[in-house]
């Protein structure tokens, strides 16, 4: 099993489910991403999405591109962020996913062999499509490492199964139509699209997109497998850009959501 699937039995033999934040790589810079990463993992995270910034970020609102832009001015590339999951592994085991777009992924030679050396335990490319992805999906298979594809709340059922094939590790509900970003109530078409592609898989499923509060992940948990916070996390790291105790108050952050104290 990868990571991402060890770290799934463990919680339903647990009878817990999971808490994925998400950070993008190099926000605020990369030395401190990765003292994020340990910390967020030590404060209630069960899998890490790590956030390669890009140049044309569509499926995220202002906050996470305001984030990219910060990276892309440090001129932090894919290659860094595979390095960064590197220094990572001497630390930590945490299951980490590549959030990122087809584009980047592109700069890399023997992308499988590539990510599988650093440690990555799978990549969710937002805007690639199943029937595109052969190559990709075969080239994935080959290095063990899991790929997560996005479905909503729009999607037809033909559409669930298809993704749902595609997919190892788990499936990405989003919460809504519509991009990233904190949201003050969570949709109910994610506990109805859960269930509906309950129907096609029996991966575990995570939903994402809007949640904020420790209230709406408790909520996503009693339908879901996991809950994904993004937007809330990378918000509160913008605003203590360049505070001593960053890494501290996003660890606290971390334990709030998760209902720790």
């Amino acid at each position: 099993m990868t990571r991402i699937q060890s770290k799934f039995h463990e919680l339903k033999q647990a009878g817990r489910k999971a808490f994925i934040p998400y950070l993008t790589a190099g926000d605020p810079d990369l030395a401190t991403t990765a003292k994020l990463i340990l910390s967020l993992a030590e404060n209630g995270a069960d899998i890490i999405e790590l956030g390669v910034p890009f140049s044309d970020p569509m499926a995220d609102g202002l906050v996470i591109q305001r984030a990219s832009e910060r990276a892309l001015r440090h001129q932090v590339s894919v290659r860094d962020c595979l390095d960064l999951v590197k220094q990572v592994r001497l630390h930590s085991q945490v299951p980490i996913v590549l959030f990122s777009y087809l584009n980047p992924l592109l700069s890399l030679k023997a992308l499988g062999q590539a990510l599988r050396e650093v440690g990555v335990d799978g990549v969710l490319a937002t805007d690639l499509v199943p029937e595109e992805a052969g190559d990709y999906l075969a080239e994935m298979r080959e290095a063990n490492v899991d790929t997560i594809f996005l479905v909503a709340p729009t999607s037809p059922d033909a559409r669930l199964k298809r993704v749902a094939d595609c997919c190892t590790g788990f499936i990405y509900a989003v919460s809504r139509t519509g991009v990233t970003g904190v949201r003050q109530s969570l949709s109910q078409s994610a506990n109805h699209l859960v269930h509906r592609v309950r129907r096609f898989t029996e991966l575990p499923i995570a939903v994402g997109f809007g949640i904020s509060t420790p209230e709406q992940v408790a909520a996503v948990w009693q339908h879901a497998d996991a809950a994904v916070v993004g937007s809330r996390i990378v918000a509160e790291i913008e605003n203590l850009e360049g505070h001593e105790h960053l890494v501290e108050r996003i660890g606290a952050l971390t334990r709030s959501l998760v209902g720790k104290p």
